[in-house]
């Protein structure tokens, strides 16, 4: 090898400084998400204050709205895999292997499994947010466009893609909530004891 290889050694076989110091930062990375997944109330505030200060920036800024429709569109297809299951059920329907979302009130209770789980939603929307914002710094990205078409679009754009998985929730009759499974109760016992 004369300049090294796509695993970051140097010409000496050592890791190169570079590659260190990227897989040292990636390691940080790594940590903070670690620490921070069981805090969902607190990651999804801020991520809900990054999304405040971005809509303020573009509103004060006055462009680049071709940007947030594209991080719109972005979060609402990360919301739709969000409500949908892991495995569709319209493709299961014909044949009997995998596991299926429970349909009658008799049958095992069976989790909701999402086709994206709440930390990926979380973590895809929240770099979506930074990404978006980092293009705002760019004259590049300030296409401009007439803003009411694009809003009109949108809402448009959701309404029909959220009927559309409504229809199929009620459909294939799954909630993409999953609270534990149901405990019934059984008769109460009154007190009384038997002598024998």
């Amino acid at each position: 090898m004369s300049e090294g290889d796509s695993t970051g050694e140097s010409i000496h076989g050592k890791p190169s400084v570079v590659y260190r110091l990227f897989t040292r930062l990636g390691q940080i990375y790594q940590s903070w998400l670690d620490k921070s997944t069981p805090y969902t109330a607190v990651r999804w505030v801020v991520t809900l204050g990054l999304s405040f200060l971005y809509m303020i920036r573009v509103y004060l800024l006055q462009g680049w709205y071709i940007v947030t429709y594209a991080l719109g569109i972005y979060h609402l297809n990360l919301f739709i895999a969000f409500l949908s299951p892991k495995v569709d059920p319209s493709l299961m329907e014909d044949s009997d292997e995998g596991p299926s979302l429970p349909t009658k009130q008799n049958e095992e209770f069976r989790p909701f499994i999402r086709r994206l789980p709440e930390f990926k939603f979380w973590h895809s929307a929240t770099k979506g947010i930074l990404v978006a914002m980092a293009c705002t710094f760019f004259e590049a990205f300030n296409v401009p466009v007439f803003w009411p078409i694009l809003v009109m679009y949108f809402i448009m754009l959701f309404c029909i893609t959220m009927k559309r998985q409504i229809k199929h929730m009620i459909k294939y009759r799954y909630i993409p909530f999953t609270h534990g499974k149901r405990k019934y109760k059984g008769k109460e016992d009154v007190g009384k004891t038997f002598a024998s």
